[in-house]
């Protein structure tokens, strides 16, 4: 199992795994009411930093938290779990397009970055994993 998502990885990493737009969409509109029925209000979707081309997939408030969202979709994790995508270059790129929204929008607020998980197997409910503050803004390596 180790074997098959280190594998998963490099080719992922190489650009030879692809992806499923659709599959990606349906994600992105689970976890929007999922965060929804948790009590966020929801601001934004798909903000993208022209400069960077960096990409927030969801935006909301949580309370007086601005929580700015990556969604990962899966058809399954048996070969690597959809969390693990968020990678380095990831996280980089998602602080930096958050930076950007937090200065046009004049916000000082406080902060996080959540990661959604959804796995969309044919023929089941999907099943959504929700990891708060997934990542620190201090913890990003900016090499």
């Amino acid at each position: 199992m180790h074997l098959m998502r280190a594998l998963f990885g490099l080719l992922g990493g190489l650009g030879l795994t692809g992806s499923d737009p659709t599959l990606g969409r349906r994600g992105e509109e689970i976890a929007y009411w999922h965060l929804r029925r948790l009590g966020f209000t929801m601001v934004a979707r798909n903000y993208r930093h022209a400069g960077v081309g960096g990409e927030v997939d969801l935006i909301g408030w949580d309370g007086g938290t601005l929580v700015f969202v990556e969604v990962k979709s899966r058809q399954s994790d048996e070969v690597r779990r959809a969390e693990d995508a968020v990678d380095a270059e990831k996280r980089r790129r998602l602080v930096t397009a958050a930076a950007d929204y937090r200065r046009r929008s004049h916000l000082a607020a406080p902060h996080r970055y959540d990661v959604v998980s959804v796995y969309c197997a044919a023929g089941r409910e999907p099943v959504v994993e929700h990891f708060r503050d997934a990542f620190q803004e201090a913890d990003v390596a900016w090499d």
